[in-house]
């Protein structure tokens, strides 16, 4: 019962021990779990894990496990426990939490696992075994990658010898890792891209301001960095009306992105600041004009890119509403807030 608490635990454990060393590493850890059985209380069970691990040798890469197996030692106390209430046989499912970190990125998984039938004895301590299968897991980020052992529940149903329940029916239980145990099972850097930079020029499009300014600036690859000079927008309002905005797109905050088959996706959180806007050539809007809120886009390169040299990439985004504009804030964030809006940049590597 208990035992299928452990186990889940156990098998968290197979997923982390997933340690970066080669390819089809086999791995064998044990570890001690501390879990509540009904009519005697806390147990403490040691917990054996076997398995074999793929790891990727660089960003974007899958990390597989395969021949999960998790074999967990029943106690004394624990089986005689069992066969004051008839149990013959044991047998259930449990789930593991736990929760993997590569890079930036933060992902909760979750491990099922099949405890096999299992026959007691009527004392002594019993092995009861457990197997299941570890959806494969894509590496997006190099850098550090962690798995880390969460929270864990089995539900386990001890069954008499002619296949009907016990007075304890099926129940739930929790494991936890007894102290003095590392949680952090898997810990490696994912080998990463070497560092490239790139000179920016290209364009970006307001569509609700009917103009497009010119872009030049740098880019960073893995950091995913953009760095745009500021720009101006030509534009006439209600279709006669002759006006300029001055354009600054910065990083908001760390950066984030995923490297691919000879290309990226840049998650782009961006800052815009429109620190000038003129009207007939005189000025409208104060300095500290910008958007309200951050902006999210994905920039992403695309046919005849390739890391070493450079090439085009893209991406689509929406303006919040502006503010700190002044007097006019309201009437200036009508002429650019909106969706539609699109970058169409050429990367140079240099």
């Amino acid at each position: 019962m208990r035992i299928a608490r452990s186990l889940l635990a156990a098998c968290v454990l197979a997923l982390a021990v997933a340690t970066p060393a080669s390819a089809s590493t086999p791995v064998a850890r044990k570890l001690s779990f501390t879990c509540p059985f009904p009519l005697i209380g806390l147990q403490k069970l040691d917990v054996e894990i076997k398995a074999a691990f793929d790891v990727p040798a660089a960003p974007g890469g899958t990390f597989t496990t395969a021949d999960l197996a998790v074999a967990v030692t029943v106690p004394d106390k624990s089986t005689r426990g069992l066969a004051l209430v008839g149990a013959a046989s044991i047998e259930g499912t449990a789930s593991a939490g736990v929760t993997l970190a590569n890079g930036p990125l933060t992902l909760p998984l979750s491990l099922p696992l099949t405890v096999a039938k299992t026959a007691v004895p009527p004392s002594g301590p019993f092995t009861t075994n457990a197997s299941g299968s570890v959806p494969p897991v894509r590496l997006p980020n190099a850098g550090k990658t962690t798995l880390t052992i969460g929270n864990f529940s089995t539900r386990l149903t001890p069954k008499k010898a002619d296949g009907s329940y016990t007075g304890l029916g099926s129940f739930t239980s929790d494991c936890t890792l007894d102290p003095g145990q590392d949680p952090v099972l898997l810990s490696f850097d994912l080998g990463s891209t070497a560092a490239h930079d790139y000179g920016v020029t290209g364009s970006t499009t307001l569509k609700a301001l009917g103009a497009t300014a010119p872009l030049a600036g740098a880019f960073a690859v893995p950091a995913f960095s953009p760095a745009f000079d500021r720009t101006r927008a030509e534009f006439k309002a209600f279709g006669f009306v002759p006006g300029t905005a001055d354009l600054q797109f910065g990083p908001d905050g760390p950066q984030a992105g995923e490297l691919g088959d000879g290309g990226f996706v840049a998650h782009a959180k961006l800052a815009l600041a429109v620190p000038q806007v003129t009207l007939f050539g005189l000025p409208v809007a104060d300095a500290g004009c910008r958007a309200s809120a951050p902006i999210p886009v994905d920039l992403r390169t695309g046919p005849g890119f390739a890391v070493a040299t450079g090439g085009p990439v893209t991406g689509t985004y929406t303006i919040p509403p502006l503010t700190g504009c002044g007097a006019f804030t309201a009437y200036l964030s009508s002429l650019v807030q909106g969706p539609g809006n699109t970058f169409a940049l050429t990367l140079t590597a240099r």
